[in-house]
């Protein structure tokens, strides 16, 4: 009996997808769960998992193709597998008869519980050395097996991981070119990148903000931070996320988003981390960020991190948020003018730390000084909101009491 394997339900934001990787040939054993198929959406990776065992039989979508939601991508002969197993196993059965008339030697055998634990691990028992009597295949003998198949895999990642259109390497003195497509996320992000400079009234302002104190409560607390909170490293990020929060209760404007000839003002602050992937890069967004402790935020962001690695990112971890932060000064920018993602009003430009010079009551001190940059839609923020705004974040920072004395 032939299974479809459809394509998963898109949510509405999302209209179509592209068959990026069948990870199975036409013929080939599949099993309950087995990863069939990936498919690339404009946010993240969805995998197409089989929903039977047998054999994958004809491929109706190819490596590229647009597919829509619930379309038919393939099909799964159920049972396929089952037939499929003795024919597979009689040969090795086969070889092994006939050894013995060529060479004399005794047939070797495996024990019942081996060749169970081999079946369920996927391991083949002919391929596995018997270190029993006579050669016989003892179940520590599968079970080493199954450990080193584990461990093969373990370096695989690192090459399973690499971006499909990754940059070619030349040699030096090459005339040649190479033409690779545009990743799907890569075009959505162009797209969108140029609907906003092209639909909106974008202005960028700036300003710096002192770290000397963020950097001193960091320092002097971190080792307690991470020891109190199960392994969760005190960052940068969360002080900003948390100033963030405060200061977009006080200034609802750039928290808000343009609906038509709506203004919809969010009684919520749901906050995007710009977090770099192979893929490019991706905004998951933490939800209630005002309602979080500096512990939450960053446990958050560091799940959020791992799961951009390992592609495992869901559609609605990606979707919505009232509000961005993006740092450019993890790779060393010293300033930007980063691009709001629309429907939000505003982005948060975080940059490098640097030791500079600054004149201090009357003093030349040296102090380690960040620029910060907000990039707003001037069509709903006034410039004297986007730059309170600003001055709110650089005074929350400067003495990160007052986010605990909410002054």
């Amino acid at each position: 009996m032939a299974i479809e394997i459809k394509a998963p339900t898109f949510p509405e934001s999302v209209a179509d997808g592209t068959v990026a990787t069948w990870h199975k040939k036409p013929g080939d054993a599949v099993k309950r769960d087995d990863l069939i198929v990936d498919i690339e959406t404009d946010k993240v990776v969805l995998e197409v998992l089989a929903t039977a065992d047998g054999v994958l039989g004809a491929i109706v979508k190819n490596e590229g193709d647009t597919v829509l939601s619930d379309e038919v991508l393939g099909s799964i002969e159920a049972g396929g597998a089952a037939a499929a197993a003795p024919a597979a196993a009689a040969a090795p059965a086969a070889a092994q008869a006939a050894a013995p008339a060529a060479e004399g030697e005794d047939d070797p055998v495996a024990a019942p519980a081996a060749r169970k634990l081999a079946e369920e691990n996927g391991i083949n028992i002919a391929s596995v050395a018997g270190t029993g009597k006579g050669g016989r295949v003892t179940k520590e003998d599968v079970v080493a097996a199954v450990a080193a198949k584990k461990a093969a895999p373990a370096a695989a990642p690192a090459k399973a991981a690499a971006p499909a259109a990754a940059a070619p390497v030349f040699a030096a003195g090459d005339r040649i070119e190479k033409r690779v497509p545009m990743t799907r996320v890569r075009a959505t992000v162009a797209k969108r990148l140029v609907e906003a400079q092209s639909n909106m009234a974008m202005l960028t302002t700036f300003n710096e903000v002192d770290m000397t104190e963020v950097m001193a409560l960091r320092s002097k607390y971190k080792d307690l931070f991470e020891k109190s909170h199960n392994g969760v490293r005190l960052g940068f990020m969360s002080f900003f996320v948390k100033a963030a929060t405060e200061a977009l209760k006080r200034f609802p404007a750039v928290n808000a988003s343009i609906d038509g000839a709506d203004i919809v003002y969010h009684g919520y602050a749901d906050v995007g981390v710009a977090v770099s992937s192979d893929r490019g890069l991706v905004v998951p967004v933490l939800r209630n960020a005002e309602l979080m402790s500096l512990a939450e935020i960053e446990g958050g962001i560091a799940a959020f991190g791992k799961k951009a690695r390992d592609g495992k990112l869901s559609m609605d971890e990606m979707t919505g948020g009232t509000f961005t932060i993006t740092n450019g000064g993890t790779f060393g920018s010293m300033m930007s003018t980063p691009i709001v993602n629309p429907p939000q009003a505003a982005i948060l430009g975080m940059h490098n730390i640097l030791q500079r010079p600054m004149a201090i009551n009357g003093q030349v001190v040296i102090r380690p000084m960040m620029y910060l940059a907000l990039s707003y839609d001037h069509r709903l923020i006034d410039g004297k909101e986007a730059v309170t705004f600003l001055v709110t974040i650089k005074n929350l920072l400067e003495d990160p009491a007052r986010l605990l004395l909410d002054i």
